[in-house]
């Protein structure tokens, strides 16, 4: 579990297929020491686990695989080494809840439309796939490539959030342009008013 909050802005150093699996190692700041195999890192918004990890420099670089659901259901499979990637890893027990209960579990791809820059503030909008736009709701919360941001405005399947400059700056987000493919989770308790809803209908 997650918050949708951005501790670290790794870069993608390689990666490799093998037997369907896409091998990522990944460079970040986090001291090797504090990740451990087996353990759980949101990369772009994607849970993936450790499977090996290894000092470098002041950070590390750590490697997961992506599977074929995953690489199906996420923009994983277009990351070429150099890519920035947000970063966070699993939340612990007792650790501030500071953005919203995030999975890590991507829902599908969203698409950038468009960007306006008001200073060093960015309003993006962005059109959902359309099996995801009814859990989307103006003021509801919504997970993309990792980051918890609050929905501004909706319009069928597009949506707008506003990037405050404390994110723009600490994610790879201050890059985005139209056009570009993003992680998108669906907020869960959106997910289960719904499915309670359609419960309602069947009785």
């Amino acid at each position: 579990m997650f918050t949708g909050i951005v501790s670290d802005v790794g870069t993608l150093l390689s990666a490799e297929v093998k037997g369907g699996v896409r091998r990522l190692r990944i460079a970040s700041s986090y001291p090797a020491r504090g990740i451990a195999l087996g353990g759980s890192i949101a990369i772009d918004g994607i849970c993936l686990t450790v499977v090996a990890r290894k000092a470098r420099g002041k950070g590390s670089w750590f490697e997961v695989e992506a599977g074929k659901e995953t690489l199906a259901l996420t923009s994983a499979g277009r990351w070429r080494p150099g890519r920035k990637l947000n970063l966070e890893r699993a939340l612990k027990m007792g650790d501030e809840l500071g953005g919203h209960l995030v999975t890590g579990h991507i829902d599908g791809v969203a698409k950038v439309l468009s960007r306006q820059n008001f200073g060093k503030t960015s309003r993006f909008t962005l059109r959902a796939p359309k099996e995801l736009a009814r859990f989307i709701a103006r003021k509801g919360s919504v997970a993309l490539d990792g980051i918890s941001l609050t929905v501004n405005g909706v319009k069928g399947a597009e949506f707008s959030v506003f990037i405050i400059p404390h994110t723009l700056k600490s994610t790879h987000w201050h890059g985005l342009k139209p056009g570009d493919p993003v992680n998108i989770e669906v907020d869960l308790m959106a997910r289960y008013a719904a499915r309670l809803a359609e419960g309602k209908g069947t009785r």
